[in-house]
């Protein structure tokens, strides 16, 4: 049984990021202070940088420092900062491990030259071949499901079962789904470019631009939030989005109250996940520890805590999800290669601009 089972208080991680993670600095501008990642006494650490930003990551890097005596250093920022500082620093970066939010970001940073390939026997037999890359350059640590969300009072479900409904003329004017630049939105058009062939995925961003309630505004949270004031009747989100608010204050929980989800695409390929990734960056000063750390995150105390304090699905199958995941019901999985829906990224890009996806 995980001893994580709700995000620990502010106090809590107060106190545990002073005792067991050293913080690199504020921002991914910042300089690194030498001192956050020396040596110089033989201690055990790994160094992370991590575009994740979830209290429960802290709790299971503590986990991880009690379990094996390895000090976690870890730099929080976004995706694209890190990255770029990642290039900037090349050979001279502390770095052993970059955790990134989307197939897309993982993908961006093995054309970048930013991992290098892995192997661990223990991560080929937990981790689906889907999940991971095939040349171990990178391997999921959770998943999350892009799905639909409905206004139970507006719409039949019946009519809206597939991602490919999300085009059809009945739908003008309901939907509301974020950016072309959000990762995820990439990735969903990625997903499409495999299902479909280039040709007809762009046949149907066509058709899912000309659905469009308003122009493309704000995150997955401001979708449901839309459909719940009525400003259209469909939302395109990430089922941890969700599932947090229903678990949120009154105010959040009466907007999933008023919505009901779809599982795309399960009489056929299933429905589109995505996944947080980590690996292992080349040259890694500390490549043993960095590798026994993402083996730690799926592990049984890490998984379990993602499932449930987090609210994602875990990478590792058989444990406990979230009262609210639990309630938005069973459902298939695309088991595509999200390898794949990375190499897509560029296309999808593409695509998407035709389609005056803004």
């Amino acid at each position: 049984m995980s001893r994580f089972r709700a995000v620990p208080s502010a106090l809590f991680l107060l106190v545990l990021c002073a005792l067991l993670v050293t913080v690199f600095a504020a921002c991914a501008g910042d300089p690194v202070a030498e001192d956050a990642v020396a040596d110089d006494a033989g201690e055990s650490v790994v160094n992370v940088y991590s575009a994740r930003h979830y209290d429960v990551d802290a709790a299971i890097y503590a986990e991880f420092t009690e379990a094996t005596g390895i000090t976690v250093n870890l730099l929080e920022g976004d995706s694209a900062g890190l990255l770029e500082r990642l290039r900037r620093e090349e050979a001279a970066s502390p770095a052993d491990v970059f955790i990134a939010v989307d197939a897309g970001r993982l993908h961006q940073a093995e054309v970048d030259g930013i991992f290098e390939p892995s192997t661990s026997d223990v991560l080929s037999e937990r981790i689906p071949a889907n999940l991971r890359h095939p040349e171990g350059m990178w391997f999921g640590i959770t998943k999350r499901a892009r799905v639909i969300f409905y206004a139970k009072d507006r719409i039949d479900a019946n009519q809206l079962t597939s991602y490919e409904d999300l085009a059809d003329p009945k739908f003008r004017g309901k939907v509301l789904i974020r950016s072309s630049s959000n990762i995820y939105n990439q990735s969903l058009m990625g997903s499409m470019i495999s299902a479909l062939g280039e040709e007809q995925a762009e046949e149907w961003c066509r058709g899912l631009v000309a659905n469009l309630a308003r122009e493309p505004q704000g995150g997955d949270r401001d979708q449901l939030r839309g459909v719940a004031a009525g400003e259209g009747d469909i939302a395109v989100a990430n089922t941890y989005y969700a599932a947090k608010l229903a678990a949120g204050p009154p105010e959040d929980q009466a907007v999933m109250d008023q919505l009901g989800v779809v599982f795309p695409n399960q009489d056929d390929r299933g429905s589109h996940v995505n996944l947080s990734g980590a690996g292992v960056v080349r040259g890694a000063a500390n490549k043993a520890e960095a590798i026994r750390f993402i083996e730690f995150l799926t592990g049984p105390e890490a998984q379990a805590a993602f499932a449930t304090s987090n609210k994602e699905y875990p990478v590792v199958p058989g444990y406990e999800l979230a009262p609210e995941l639990v309630a938005f019901g069973e459902f298939k999985e695309d088991a595509l290669g999200l390898a794949e829906v990375g190499q897509n990224n560029q296309n999808a890009l593409m695509v998407m601009d035709r389609c005056g996806w803004r």
